[in-house]
């Protein structure tokens, strides 16, 4: 919890426990385990807003709006150098939630009842969600540039968190999955907003990139 005392307002400090709230007020069908002891099946749920199609189009949504924006921005300006900054951290983010899965390699809610299988070898991925950990990290950097201005844009972290919620509605994840990858998410999103220097994928990338498409239109 270090990082998170650091940043700006706490923000991500409330939208944890916010997230850590809502996941706790499912109703189990098993007594809780796992890490910290929250860890249950909760009712199947993949109808609605819960069903897994709505989540990868938010997925997809984010990922292709955050690399349109960067590359339409450049790195030359306010707004193009933050969404560089959310691009670095999605990698980041995304390449240590994949070396965790296979470390911990925990059994899904889809494939066992015990929240406690961990160590199971291939096929077992559930700790922590990486795509939780990707939308985190995604509006991590621009809640930190823009939200003490715009506090509106504290409104990004619900994303996250109803991408939390919907993986341990539809069995994709257990509830410490989805806490653990909005927590290195949001580290990967803080540490690459605060790195000194041109945001990493920008600086081995041509320059012209560097100065965005909507200069050259």
């Amino acid at each position: 919890m270090l990082v998170f005392k650091t940043l700006r307002g706490r923000t991500l400090q409330w939208a944890l426990l916010l997230l850590v709230a809502c996941l706790c007020m499912a109703p189990p069908v098993r007594a809780g385990g796992g890490p910290f002891g929250i860890d249950s099946v909760v009712a199947l749920d993949n109808r609605g807003i819960w069903a897994r199609k709505n989540q990868m189009l938010l997925l997809d949504l984010m990922l292709a709006g955050e690399g349109a924006a960067a590359l339409w921005e450049g790195g030359d300006t306010r707004l193009g150098r933050t969404m560089w900054q959310s691009v670095d951290a999605t990698l980041v983010g995304g390449v240590a939630s994949e070396l965790l899965k296979l470390t911990f390699s925990r059994e899904r809610p889809d494939q066992t009842s015990s929240p406690n299988q961990w160590f199971k070898g291939h096929g077992s991925a559930s700790f922590p969600s990486g795509e939780v950990t990707v939308t985190s990290s995604i509006v991590t950097p621009l809640v930190l540039e823009y939200g003490a201005e715009h506090p509106a844009i504290y409104a990004l972290e619900l994303l996250p968190i109803y991408d939390a919620i919907a993986r341990v509605k539809v069995h994709g994840h257990w509830q410490s999955d989805v806490i653990a990858g909005f927590a290195l998410g949001s580290a990967a999103g803080y540490f690459m907003h605060k790195r000194q220097g041109s945001p990493l994928v920008l600086s081995v990338m041509p320059h012209g990139i560097f100065v965005g498409l909507k200069t050259r239109f």
